[in-house]
């Protein structure tokens, strides 16, 4: 059984349950499956030796999830081939595909973790009474450490998009 945690993050102010262990600074990143369609896992180690960004949105048909998503793929272009940029949602990889085509998101990968989410699960970020993974960023050095790590309290509120791009250009 997965760990609970209470109190940390609510949904329109109201109280919700994160599945798994809050990560910090410092710790190794966890592994995990996501899927880039309904085929082709990805996972970890399929982005070693680069940095790696990772935005959680709950799903990418919502306003602050676009602005999310849109603002770290305009970001993604400064960052070259070391780093690498992803966006998990459980969105089904059909609905990731067609948002990438019509909002023009071509410089991430965007991942989904609607089959296993061992993504929610081993990054403390599964919402236990929506089944979505909250709002979230982690930035990961080369060696899998974590280096950066930012649960947003409010699923509805913006990251912190300053901090997390101060911390990944530390790295670089």
């Amino acid at each position: 059984m997965s760990e609970e945690r209470t109190g940390n993050a609510t949904v329109g102010g109201n109280p919700i349950t994160l599945i798994g262990p809050e990560l910090k600074v410092g710790d190794k990143a966890p592994e995990f499956t996501v899927n880039k369609d309904l085929m082709e896992e990805k996972s970890l180690s399929d982005y070693a030796g680069k940095i790696k960004l990772i935005s959680v949105v709950p799903s990418l048909d919502t306003k602050v999830c676009e602005a999310q998503t849109r603002r770290f793929n305009e970001e993604a272009t400064k960052f070259g081939d070391q780093v690498a940029v992803l966006t998990i949602s459980v969105d089904l990889p059909f609905a990731q595909d067609r948002f990438c085509s019509v909002a023009g998101i071509d410089h991430l990968d965007t991942l989904s973790d609607y089959r296993t989410r061992t993504f929610g699960k081993n990054y403390g970020v599964l919402i236990k009474e929506l089944q979505l993974d909250m709002r979230s960023i982690f930035i990961i050095d080369q060696e899998n450490t974590i280096r950066y790590v930012q649960y947003v309290k409010e699923m509805t509120n913006h990251p912190d998009y300053e901090a997390a791009l101060h911390a990944l250009r530390s790295l670089i």
